[in-house]
C-alpha cells in the first residue's frame, strides 16, 4: 500500500465513479481500477460494490476513507516541510557573518535579500571564521560569510572579494585623509600592536605578513571586535592591522600604512556544507548574495 493508491481510492470515494475519478487524475479507468483492486488485496477487505449501476462504497471503504484522509493529509504535511523548492520554503535560513561585513557590506544586500525573499524568516548571527564553521559542520547554520584561506574538504565555497587589511598608527589629532601611506618593517618591530586572537583566522593572515617581512610583533593587546580595536587604535593603545571597508569614518584618529610591496590580503567567500541533497533556498540566497556582493546585481 502506498499514498498514491490511498489518494486514487478517495477520488473514487469523492466522485462515485471510476471512470469520473479516472479523468480527474488523469489515468485510465482500468488503471484506477487496478490500484484499488491492489489496495483491497492487500487489506483483504471489499471496498466498492455494484448495486446495478451503481458504484457503492463498503462499510470497510467508509472506515478506510477516514484513516486515508488523515494519512494523505500528514505526507503532503511532510512533503511540504521537506520540499526543496525555494518558493515554497518558509523554514528560517540561518546566516553567519563578521561583524565588519555586517556593518559596512552587507546592509543593502540584506534589504534586497529581504526584498526578494519576503516569506523567509532571515536569521544573522555574527561570529569569528573558525566560530562559523564550526556552526556550518554542526547545522546551526546554513550559510557564512568566511574569511580564507580555510580548509575546504568539507566546504562548498564560493569566492565573494579580496579586501586589504591596512595598518593603522594612532594620531593624536583628526585625520581627514584617506591617503594610504608606506611603512617600513623596522618601526613595525618596534611598535606595540592591538591585534585579532589567536585562534582566529584573522590573526593566522596577520601572523604569516609578520613572518614575510621578517618581524615579531610586540602584542600589547588582543581582541576580537573590530570596531573596538579601531577605538582603542584612536584612543592610542597601540597600532592595529584591520580591513580596508571598517575605515572609511571621518574624522578619524588614526593614519594608514601599507609595507611597500607587502599587501595583507583576506579572501571572503560564502561557505556551505557539501551536501548529495543541498538545500536549494540556501543555494539560491548563496547566489544572491554572491552577486550582489560582487557588484553584478542591481536593485530592483
Amino acid at each position: 500500500m502506498d499514498v498514491r493508491q490511498l489518494e486514487l481510492f478517495l477520488a473514487v470515494m469523492e466522485y462515485g465513479s471510476v471512470t469520473r475519478a479516472a479523468e480527474r487524475v488523469y489515468l485510465s479507468p482500468g488503471a484506477v481500477s487496478l490500484q484499488l483492486h491492489s489496495l483491497a488485496t492487500e487489506l483483504q477487505t471489499e471496498l466498492f460494490v455494484r448495486t446495478g449501476k451503481r458504484f457503492v462504497p463498503t462499510p470497510a471503504a467508509v472506515r478506510l476513507a477516514d484513516l486515508a484522509k488523515s494519512v494523505v493529509r500528514h505526507v503532503r504535511r511532510i512533503e511540504h516541510e521537506f520540499s526543496n523548492d525555494p518558493a515554497i520554503d518558509t523554514r528560517p535560513l540561518h546566516l553567519a557573518t563578521g561583524a565588519s561585513t555586517l556593518i559596512h557590506r552587507l546592509p543593502k544586500p540584506l534589504r534586497m535579500l529581504r526584498q526578494r525573499y519576503p516569506q523567509t524568516q532571515i536569521q544573522v548571527t555574527v561570529s569569528a571564521t573558525e566560530e562559523m564553521v564550526a556552526g556550518l559542520f554542526e547545522r546551526r547554520f546554513d550559510l557564512a560569510i568566511i574569511s580564507l584561506p580555510y580548509d575546504e574538504t568539507n566546504l562548498t565555497i564560493i569566492p565573494l572579494f579580496d579586501e586589504e587589511l591596512l595598518i593603522l598608527r594612532p594620531s593624536s589629532t583628526p585625520v581627514r585623509s584617506a591617503r594610504v601611506r608606506n611603512i617600513s618593517p623596522d618601526e613595525l618591530a618596534s611598535a606595540k600592536f592591538l591585534l585579532y586572537p589567536h585562534r582566529s583566522n584573522m590573526r593566522a593572515i596577520i601572523e604569516t605578513f609578520f613572518r614575510d617581512i621578517n618581524v615579531v610583533p610586540q602584542v600589547a593587546m588582543e581582541a576580537d571586535d573590530t570596531e573596538v580595536m579601531k577605538k582603542l587604535v584612536e584612543s592610542g593603545f597601540g597600532y592595529g592591522i584591520l580591513p580596508e571597508s571598517a575605515l572609511h569614518s571621518t574624522p578619524r584618529f588614526f593614519h594608514t600604512f601599507r609595507v611597500r610591496d607587502r599587501k595583507i590580503i583576506r579572501r571572503q567567500a560564502l561557505a556551505m556544507m557539501k551536501s548529495e541533497y543541498p538545500r536549494a533556498l540556501t543555494v539560491s540566497i548563496a547566489e544572491f548574495l554572491r552577486a550582489a556582493l560582487s557588484g553584478n546585481l542591481q536593485n530592483e
